[in-house]
Parts: structure tokens; sequence; C-alpha cells
């Protein structure tokens, strides 16, 4: 699929080491989801299988965040739990950090392993597993 432009104009406009590891990622997640949607979601990049969030990254103030809505159930130790839902995080601050083969694996796991965020407002919080 073809990278939105919305999140090329927001890679374009971070700083050199931050755009690298943006474009680095940029690149693997589209390659590896190529049926996914893509664009700005609450201001970051996000893909989506079926309107459900898997994976985006955002600029912090001293790193930049990959995300995995549904991280947590990857059972992966590169991943560490973020917020009170299923989200797991890794964060770099160079794009020779960015462990690719992890990467990769994460990513196809992203694809097969999903909770439910597109229905969360409906069920008024609660999370369910799709299957």
């Amino acid at each position: 699929m073809t990278i939105h432009k919305d999140i090329l104009a927001y890679n374009a406009a971070q700083s050199e080491g931050d755009r690298r590891i943006c474009v680095a990622l940029c690149k693997t997640i589209d390659q590896r989801l190529p049926d996914a949607q893509n664009k700005i979601w609450h201001a970051h990049p996000v893909w989506f299988l079926d309107g459900n969030p898997i994976v985006g990254y955002s600029k912090l103030k001293d790193c930049v965040r990959l995300l995995f809505w549904s991280g947590q159930s990857f059972d992966e130790p590169g991943l560490k739990p973020e917020g009170k839902f299923k989200a797991a995080e890794a964060r770099f601050t160079s794009a020779d950090e960015i462990p690719q083969r992890d990467l990769a694996r994460w990513i196809e796991k992203s694809a097969g392993i999903q909770w439910d965020y597109k229905n969360i407002v409906k069920r008024k919080g609660r999370l369910e597993r799709l299957s």
C-alpha cells in the first residue's frame, strides 16, 4: 500500500536522527503489512487492519516510540507494557538500535494477535480478543 502523504510529512518534519528512525520503521511496517491502511491518527503514524489499530510510532521528547496495540500478547522480551490495556512498546534513539529480525517478527505477530480496539468505546472499555 502507498504511504499516506501525511505520514511522509510527519517523517520529514523530524530531526535528522529521528527521521532515520521513522523512515526505517515506516518502510518495514509497510512492507510487512501490505494490506494495512495507514494514516495519521491522534497525531501519529498508525497502521490498521479492518479498522483496528495494529502498529504505529511517535516522536517523544528523547526517542521514537514504536507501539503495538496488542503487543503484550506477543510474549516478546524486547517489548515493554504500555498503558492499561494490551499495548507494548519499544523505544529507539538511533536507527541502528532497531532490531530488524525482532521487528519483522513483531509485525508478523501484530497481524495475527489482535485485541479489538476498534470497538473498545462501544464495549465501554472492555477489550475482546479477535480470532
